[in-house]
């Protein structure tokens, strides 16, 4: 035995030690990172055309929020527009701060012009690319923006780090006043009219009229570049190609997936990518392009065979900016194969996926026909409506349903939303028909989307939870075919794009007590009643119990007073019990101060560069420290 064996347990102790305050510095490194949001009218140029529209801090698309996993955010969200609104955090689950999700009379009243509301939530136990928009009326046309969740210090990914990240927002465009189209289409009964155009991070691209203003990306030969590509659109599913490369794909919707090699990526409204690409390709110009997917069924019911094409340039460094840039090959829009394929091929990671099933449901997804009513002034008889298992939903308008749910107020919502599919012939109902799932319940779905006429693709979004895809098909589900399901490595999502004549079973832990809003994201579809709303009841802990209102939270009703007492700020949110995997992305450093934009911590205001560099001298003196203890005892 060596003379130093005997001392290995000290120099162990001290190793120890050093990494408990290595962890306990990586706890405390978690910051609040502050954000203003100042919501007004702009004009923007384009199409040839000079258009209002409302966005944030005068930018389209609106900030991008940057934080590591652990923060806290707060966002002062200030409305100087003139029009009621509210912020969603798509994807952030908001344990124990359901009243910071959003959606307008789901958890809050909306923010009244020259008013304003500060959303406070944290960032525990997620990462990757989601996004924010506005939750009230058409206003997400143009309020909307990235927000990425970036690892805490020591965290990677399971794929080669990135040389280059490259946000990628696409939307769409019109060349009017976005709250008119959504009233014209209500007030009448009708679809809204088409957009415009297609954007890519706000702009058309060179392939529309008037020769628009084009975003570029710059980038090295023989580099991985990241790129987190939201589809921000209205109402439009979307193709989305690179000329001259392909994809791997290692995350959708803030969570981890196998590694999936495709040229095409498809996006139904709400969803996010993330996908790596490798810059071996000649140098040069390279088109991004988006094209419209239209799952209307039949085909002729489409307005148009829309070959609208956005673009954005990959540009290799070097090359001249005045290059003629090469252009993909795009699908028909309406390949649906090619569409298809990409969402039934993607795996997730190996999960645990909860079980067994406490609460099972068929969900079927309908468009349909319903007397116009009275404040629909130029509506003809019937009016165009959606609904799940018969119910055309409706918010409610006195109150929001989780002040409903938190004080236990009667006649704003009743609990009998059906767990199944209604006789064929019923007529199609309206009401606020909410499913209450006990604490920490394992909940399966059965989402059916009937090939009826007419019929879309509906990419559901579940608001506070991500679920597990667990199968898909055409046709109709054959109940009880368990032997489809993947239970090893099913995709997590937070929307599903449910295929025309098709099914997707999601399963999900409703461990987060709130009215949490269940929805088509094609935001046409929401005014004619495709949702519900899932009550979480509260669990038994402390930390299981829905928490009251902050103090500042909107009232519906100019002057009036809420009955509950403000709560503290809340305690970090609990483990998740057996929720898919989050995605963990681009590590990287905190972004420096921008405008509206600072980290806190301890009181003080510090950008993200102080944070790297006291990181940086706490690792040294740490080091320092266990040098300078190891040798004396080596000695």
């Amino acid at each position: 035995m060596s003379p130093l064996q005997p001392r290995c347990p000290a120099m162990a102790q001290l190793l120890w030690l050093a990494l408990g305050l290595l962890l306990a510095s990586s706890v405390a490194e978690a910051a609040t990172a502050n954000y203003t949001f100042t919501v007004q009218s702009m004009r923007i140029n384009q199409l040839c055309n000079s258009t209002d529209i409302i966005a944030v801090n005068g930018q389209l698309p609106g900030p991008t929020i940057d934080v590591f996993e652990g923060d806290e955010v707060v966002v002062d969200v200030i409305n100087s527009s003139p029009y009621n609104l509210t912020i969603h955090w798509h994807g952030i689950m908001q344990l124990r701060t359901p009243w910071a999700d959003g959606p307008s009379m789901v958890t809050q009243c909306p923010i009244q012009p020259n008013s304003s509301y500060i959303y406070r939530f944290n960032v525990t136990g997620q990462e990757g690319t989601l996004w924010w928009h506005a939750h009230s009326s058409f206003l997400r046309a143009t309020v909307y923006g990235a927000f990425i969740i970036r690892p805490r210090n020591g965290n990677a990914y399971p794929f080669p780090m990135p040389d280059q990240e490259v946000p990628i927002v696409l939307g769409e465009w019109w060349s009017q006043n976005v709250v008119d189209v959504e009233n014209d289409a209500v007030m009448s009964g009708q679809r809204p009219i088409q957009s415009d155009a297609y954007t890519v991070n706000g702009l058309t691209g060179q392939l529309y009229q008037c020769a628009n203003e084009t975003f570029t990306a710059v980038v090295q030969p023989n580099t991985t570049v990241l790129l987190r590509v939201i589809n921000a659109a209205l109402n439009a599913h979307l193709f989305f190609k690179v000329a001259g490369h392909n994809f791997t794909v290692v995350a959708v919707d803030g969570c981890y997936t196998a590694n999936y090699t495709t040229d095409t990526l498809v996006l139904a409204p709400g969803n996010s990518v993330d996908a790596l690409i490798f810059t071996d390709a000649t140098p040069g110009s390279y088109y991004m392009a988006v094209e419209p997917h239209d799952t209307l069924s039949p085909s002729t019911v489409a307005t148009t065979d829309d070959d609208s094409t956005a673009t954005a340039i990959l540009l290799y460094n070097g090359t001249s900016a005045t290059a003629t840039p090469a252009m993909p090959t795009m699908p028909s829009n309406f390949d649906t194969t090619t569409a298809n394929a990409f969402y039934f091929g993607l795996r997730g990671l190996p999960a645990e996926v909860p079980s067994p099933v406490d609460v099972s449901m068929t969900i079927e997804l309908g468009l349909g026909q319903l007397p116009c009513d009275a404040t629909q002034t130029s509506c003809a008889g019937k009016a165009f409506a959606a609904a799940m298992n018969g119910v055309s939903f409706r918010l409610p308008t006195q109150m929001s349903l989780l002040d409903a749910q938190f004080d236990g107020s009667p006649g704003v919502y009743t609990a009998d939303f059906p767990d199944g599919v209604p006789p064929n012939g019923t007529a199609m109902a309206e009401g606020t028909k909410v499913r209450s799932l006990p604490y920490n319940s394992t909940v399966e779905i059965v989402l059916q989307n009937p090939l009826a006429l007419p019929s879309e693709n509906h990419p559901i979004h579940l608001h506070g939870f991500n679920f597990f895809v667990l199968a898909q098909g055409l046709g109709t589900f054959t109940p009880g075919n368990t032997s489809a399901y993947n239970l090893v490595d099913p995709v997590a999502r937070n929307t599903i794009a449910v295929p025309t004549g098709g099914w997707v079973v999601i399963r999900f832990l409703a461990n987060n007590p709130g009215m949490w809003f269940f929805h088509c994201h094609l935001d046409a579809h929401v005014p004619m009643g495709l949702g519900m709303v899932f009550a979480v009841e509260n669990g038994t802990t402390p930390d299981s119990i829905l928490p009251p209102p902050p103090d500042d939270l909107p009232m519906c009703r100019p002057g009036s007073k809420r009955r509950h007492v403000g709560r503290p700020p809340p305690p970090p949110p609990p483990e998740a019990k057996a929720q898919p995997p989050q995605s963990p992305e681009a590590n990287g450093r905190h972004p420096s101060n921008k405008e509206g934009e600072d980290i806190t911590r301890g009181g003080a205001v510090r950008s993200g560069q102080d944070k790297e560099q006291g990181r940086s001298i706490m690792y040294l003196l740490l080091l320092g420290l266990i040098l300078g203890t190891i040798v004396p005892l080596a000695s």
